[in-house]
């Protein structure tokens, strides 16, 4: 099943809709757009269908799903978008389809007329299979099997389709110049730039560049893919684009940025533009993956233990710098903090999806399978692993290493309380209101657990409000030690 709960266009979905949701893509200026596919790889799309971008062949809302019949069964591998909007698919047979807003030729049919129902791009692309599309604002590149670069179409005031001019393009070409022979693995676009990363971890951009998002040194657009000489000798294995900034991950999970910058999104700890790639400090962790959306100036990371960072654009906030989620995927930062609250990819689950040893352990939290100790707190079970408690609590090695019983009564904690503090053995994290807090501050003080004193402390700190503030006073008063003096200056 595909998480699609963080976003309000789904909300009317009934769970058993919800629970056959594969993948999905959530659009539009107000991100009142969505296309998802089922299990049974049936299209379905519903939202406020801008310049039929819903591609359901009318320009009527519908705020039910209504199936694509032409999409079904058609296995897309890749998906993107315009702000017009228009919509660019390629399938698992390395078609390419396209449909909505066409007033620059972005649909690649010739034209300027929208399209209302998906059409098959055709023009030289009928010998090609294409396994990737990106699109910028107006325009659209697209990713061949051979590695080619890619055949470009739309807008093209800056040069971002890359042709070598400025006149827009009306049907697929693909990009020569500097990338003949070259073998291209990702591609991303912003507004009004592309980028390209090759198999040998070289870099190239093209197009507008006012804000230096190409990285090339300077602010002159560019019509022609150019290499982003600064980085020379390291290896890029992917790339995202935000409105005018630029992301690049490399194989040593480290994280470069540049370009616009006036909200934080390049993540150096203020708001300059950056001209040329700029090593973004993410405190030693290795990232695995990095996400933007040309629709916003929103950054996003995840690391290789499964932490979720997120700057720039957040909800209208300016963080200059990465800052720790409790989120698990990149998706729901441009979920619940994005502005609009679109994807920044097509959301995909496989029923062979990998899972990290975070994620892994989280999914068995409270789960009997496999469990061999359980707490019974006010009546309630709560099934957990002697092993894991023993690795990551001082006191449960201890109590474990005395006894062999398979299930421990507790009586001076609520289980809400009990059952938040075994969740943050698996995970890390804590997810409770302020109020509630109060208790899991009692018990991490009495376990001497200091990492969860802390985050208690700012779960606390966080939630003060009017209607809570003498409760909360209470309680900083009552937990006052030395070692966390900071709590009585936030009253």
């Amino acid at each position: 099943m595909l998480d699609v709960g963080k976003w309000p266009v789904f909300a009317l979905l009934p769970p058993e809709e919800l629970q056959l949701i594969r993948q999905a893509c959530v659009f539009g200026s107000a991100a009142n757009e969505a296309i998802y596919v089922t299990v049974n790889d049936e299209v379905f799309a519903l939202g406020t269908n801008c310049s039929g971008c819903l591609g359901l062949g009318d320009l009527q809302s519908t705020i039910e799903p209504r199936r694509i019949d032409v999409l079904c069964g058609k296995k897309i591998v890749s998906l993107s978008y315009g702000t017009g909007p228009h919509v660019v698919i390629a399938t698992a047979d390395g078609e390419v389809f396209a449909w909505g807003h066409n007033g620059y030729s972005q649909l690649g049919n010739g034209t300027t007329n929208h399209g209302l129902t998906p059409a098959l791009v055709s023009t030289n692309l009928l010998s090609k299979r294409v396994t990737e599309v990106a699109c910028g604002s107006h325009h659209t590149i697209a990713l061949t099997t051979d590695g080619e670069v890619c055949f470009r179409l739309g807008y093209n005031n800056s040069g971002q389709v890359g042709s070598g001019s400025t006149a827009n393009q009306p049907t697929p070409r693909r990009v020569s110049s500097c990338l003949q022979s070259k073998v291209v693995v990702n591609i991303a676009c912003g507004q009004l730039c592309s980028m390209a990363v090759l198999d040998n971890g070289e870099i190239y951009g093209w197009g507008y560049n006012c804000n230096g998002q190409l990285g090339l040194g300077n602010n002159g657009n560019q019509q022609t893919p150019c290499r982003i000489a600064a980085l020379q000798g390291v290896g890029i294995v992917q790339v995202a684009c935000g409105y005018a900034h630029t992301l690049a991950l490399t194989d040593e999970g480290l994280v470069y940025a540049w370009g616009a910058n006036s909200y934080g999104q390049l993540g150096t700890g203020n708001k300059s533009n950056q001209a040329v790639p700029t090593l973004i400090n993410t405190e030693k962790e290795r990232i695995v993956e990095v996400a933007a959306c040309h629709t916003s100036h929103t950054s996003s990371a995840k690391t290789q233990s499964g932490q979720v960072l997120m700057w720039g654009q957040c909800r209208g906030q300016a963080v200059a710098s990465p800052h720790l989620t409790h989120f698990s995927t990149t998706d729901d930062v441009f979920a619940c903090f994005a502005t609009p609250a679109v994807t920044w990819h097509l959301l995909s689950v496989d029923g062979d999806d990998y899972l990290t040893v975070a994620q892994s352990l989280k999914k068995e939290f409270d789960s009997p399978e496999i469990s061999d100790l359980k707490f019974l707190v006010d009546g309630k079970c709560i099934h957990v692993h002697k092993a894991l408690l023993k690795i990551r609590c001082e006191h449960f090695r201890a109590l474990l290493n005395e006894t062999d019983e398979d299930a421990i009564e507790i009586h001076q904690f609520s289980y809400l309380v009990y059952r938040a503090f075994l969740e943050y053995l698996y995970t890390d994290t804590i997810s409770l209101p302020p109020e509630d807090a109060i208790g899991l501050l009692d018990l991490a003080t009495f376990y001497r657990e200091m990492r969860l004193k802390r985050l208690c402390q700012e779960t606390i700190k966080r939630g003060i409000s009017e209607e809570n503030a003498i409760t909360l006073l209470s309680a900083a008063v009552k937990f006052y030690t030395g070692e966390c003096e900071s709590v009585p200056k936030y009253w």
